[in-house]
Parts: structure tokens; sequence; C-alpha cells
């Protein structure tokens, strides 16, 4: 079962960087109240510091989704790209079964670059040789009942600079250093957060198979209990209810 190309997906991220609004420093300069713009250097920096971080927000591509992969099927994603570009795979089962599956990686000539069985989550980097689609699949051939959630990310392409102006051979000012070091926190910050997000989801649904496990036994318990309890009351009647031979006698 193949699915269609990977969507690119634009959504609003800090994870390009900040920076780049750095570069319109006095434009922002000129469009902040009088007050502020008569503040000391120092402080006129930060604000502008901080108008870099809170203002500027830009556009990029990435690809990040949880699918559902029914028992005994396979699902394949398809990527076109061109030679010399950078792809990063990561992968995590969420929910079903073992939290397993198995996923391989081909490139146009359907050379395999990745193959792993029963993996609970990977990562898998590679630069490619030639231009043309790439497939992404993972397979839940394996399991007989359990369909399973899995949770993509894939990446490709190298990062734009935070900056026009980023590769000359100048040094770079204070400012743009405090951009590039608050870029790299928030690249980190994102990645926490996607880690945490994922592990969230995972405990979340153990716990609820281990509610739903109790919640039955505690049934089949209770219910139990009550057959238990009658069949007690019902001997101990027996035992003072008469036979109707021995009262005739």
């Amino acid at each position: 079962m193949a699915a269609p190309l990977i969507e690119k997906k634009q959504w609003w991220s800090w994870r390009s960087g900040p920076g780049a609004l750095c570069s319109l420093s006095p434009v922002l300069f000129s469009s902040l109240p009088a007050a502020v713009r008569s503040l000391p250097g120092a402080v006129t920096m930060l604000t502008l510091g901080l108008g870099c971080v809170l203002l500027h927000v830009f556009v990029v591509f990435g690809t990040e989704l949880t699918f559902e992969l029914p028992d005994n099927d396979k699902q394949c994603f398809y990527e076109e790209l061109e030679k010399d570009v950078k792809f990063d795979i990561d992968f995590q089962v969420i929910a079903g079964g073992n939290y397993d599956v198995d996923c391989f990686v081909t490139d146009p000539q359907n050379n395999v670059l990745y193959n792993e069985k029963k993996k609970q989550y990977d990562s898998f980097s590679h630069t490619t040789a030639m231009k043309g689609v790439y497939k992404v699949c993972f397979s839940n051939e394996f399991s007989s009942f359990t369909y399973k959630t899995v949770y993509l990310d894939f990446r490709h392409g190298e990062e734009e600079p935070l900056m026009p102006n980023m590769n000359r051979n100048s040094a770079l000012t204070q400012m743009e250093s405090s951009c590039v070091s608050i870029h790299e926190v928030l690249k980190v910050v994102a990645d926490s957060q996607t880690w945490y997000r994922l592990r969230e989801a995972h405990d979340r649904t153990r716990a609820d198979y281990l509610q739903e496990r109790v919640t039955y036994w505690s049934i089949g318990e209770t219910v139990l209990l009550f057959i238990i309890g009658i069949g007690q009351v019902m001997l101990l009647k027996s035992f003072f209810v008469e036979k109707k031979g021995s009262a005739a006698t």
C-alpha cells in the first residue's frame, strides 16, 4: 500500500532562526517610541535583541506526521530529492503491540540504504548520490492482529543562513552573535519539546492500556465475587432445608 508523495508542509517555526530581522536594526530603531529610543545604549540593544526574537518568524519546509499502520500491511512515502542533498529520518512507534516496526529506505535505483527489523525507534542520515525519488517504507506485516501508530520526521536540505550577509569574511557583530546563540538554543528547545511530546504520547498509551486491563480484571473479579457469594449462600441454605424423604419418615 503506497502513500502519495510526502507533502511539504509549511509552518511558522523558530527552527530556521530568529536572526534575519537583526539586519533591520536601523528600521526597528526608528520605529520604536521616542521614550525607548532615549534609553541608554545597552538597554536599547537589549530591546532590539528582544525584537529580533519576538517579532521575526521565518517560513520553513518540513515534514512531521503521525500515521496508523494496520496489521499485515506496509506503507511507503516518496520524496524527490536533488543530488548531494542530505536528509534525516527520525521515527518512533507510539502505540501498538510491542511498539516495534520494520523500516527500510531505498534510492531511485531501488538500492537499499537502510533496513532494520522490529525497531521501536531509530534515526537515519544520508547524502543523496543521485537525483530521483527516494522511498521510505514501514512494514507491520509480521503482526497478525495489532496495528501500530508511528511518528515520522523527515528533513532534507541545509539550513539557510540566519542573515543574508552571514557568509561574509568579516566577524559577526555582537547583535548577530547573540541572535545566532539564541537560534541554536531555540533549536535545542524545539528538539527537546518533540522528544518530550513523543515520550508523553508513548507513556499515555501504555497508561491507557494498563487502565483498560485493570478495569476488565476488576469487572471480572467483581462478577466472580458475586457468583461465589451467591453460591455460598445457596450452599449454606441447603444445609437447613429438609429433604422430602426424610420429612415423610
